[in-house]
């Protein structure tokens, strides 16, 4: 059979990752520059070219196949 953990052996190991929660949170937009604001595509809908996702001449997707119901750009 296992043996229980003891409630002063649980409360150690809780101790010992307290501080790597607190360490490992930062800032969430620390990399990006002050001076550059996020693109924001307005008027640009979301298009495919052949099997590839494009929104205003930038591709998108990463590579994933485009979905059939997606506009096929013209």
């Amino acid at each position: 059979m296992r043996e229980s953990v003891s409630p002063a052996r649980r409360l150690c190991l809780a101790l010992l990752f307290v501080p790597f929660v607190f360490l490992s949170q930062g800032q969430a937009i620390a990399d990006v520059p002050p001076d550059k604001s996020p693109t924001i595509y307005v008027d640009c809908p979301l298009e495919r070219i052949g099997t590839q996702l494009v929104r205003c001449d930038n591709l998108t997707g990463a590579g994933v196949d485009a979905p059939y119901w997606i506009p096929e750009q013209k």
